[in-house]
């Protein structure tokens, strides 16, 4: 039998559609957390709200290589609110000595024509922050993307510790697929983002994300049970 070699990785194409992003095993994954989060009468979801709620407060961290800020879908090929306070945040770290450099995750998406990276560099430029200080991650569509192009920079760079910046209730998420990744993220919630914290959007977006961490802890169970190389690559 001849080797058909290595199982490719799979990256969503540039302005990828949601079911574009989903990857292998993406559906059957969806449909196993919708499916045990029903049987068990959502307290897997509730589980992991409690890991959202704690993760939106932050731990406190000693300076690292670098900060990563996840990318944000732009409008009108400008950042959002949300997108803004991630990088606003991220300046602060670096003026106050946490890290050297930034790294800017976040691809072609929707309907822009730049990327969320390069938005997110003019940004910091033009709040003083030099380029050289700036690296981009510019091919990504979505966190879990972010963070594996991410692993490749850093080890490029020779980088190992990460302060990961992203709005309070998206950490939790962020966090566990970068451990998942062999990263150790030091979380740092950007909490100027809105929703306002304890509003009705608030507890909207954090029942949202409960479920989106239940939906990948479902993934990476599923793809060990199956021994999925091509799911557990993009994964591990």
């Amino acid at each position: 039998m001849m080797d058909e070699g290595p199982v490719p990785i799979y990256a969503a194409p540039p302005r990828a559609t949601f079911w574009q992003m989903l990857g292998p095993g993406g559906l059957i994954s969806f449909g196993l957390a919708l499916l045990g989060g029903g049987l068990l009468l959502g307290v897997p979801v509730l589980w992991r709200l409690r890991q959202v709620l704690k993760a939106a407060d932050g731990t406190e961290f000693p300076p690292s290589d670098v900060i990563l800020v996840l990318g944000r879908r732009l409008q009108n090929d400008r950042p959002t609110k949300v997108f803004e306070a991630r990088l606003d945040h991220a300046a602060g770290l670096l003026r106050d000595g946490m890290a050297p450099r930034i790294v800017i995750a976040g691809g072609l998406t929707g309907k822009a024509s730049i990327s969320e990276a390069e938005v997110g560099r003019e940004r910091l430029v033009g709040q003083g922050i030099h380029p050289d200080n700036i690296l981009l991650e510019d091919r990504s569509q979505h966190t879990l993307e972010n963070l594996f192009n991410l692993r490749e920079t850093l080890r490029e760079e020779n980088l190992s510790t990460l302060i990961l910046v992203s709005d309070p209730l998206h950490l939790a998420r962020a966090g566990a697929l970068a451990r998942g990744l062999g990263l150790a993220p030091r979380c740092s919630p950007a909490t100027a983002c809105p929703p306002l914290r304890g509003s009705a959007g608030w507890w909207a977006r954090a029942c949202y994300e409960a479920f989106l961490l239940h939906w990948y802890h479902t993934g990476v169970a599923y793809s060990r049970i199956i021994k999925s190389e091509a799911q557990l690559k993009r994964l591990t």
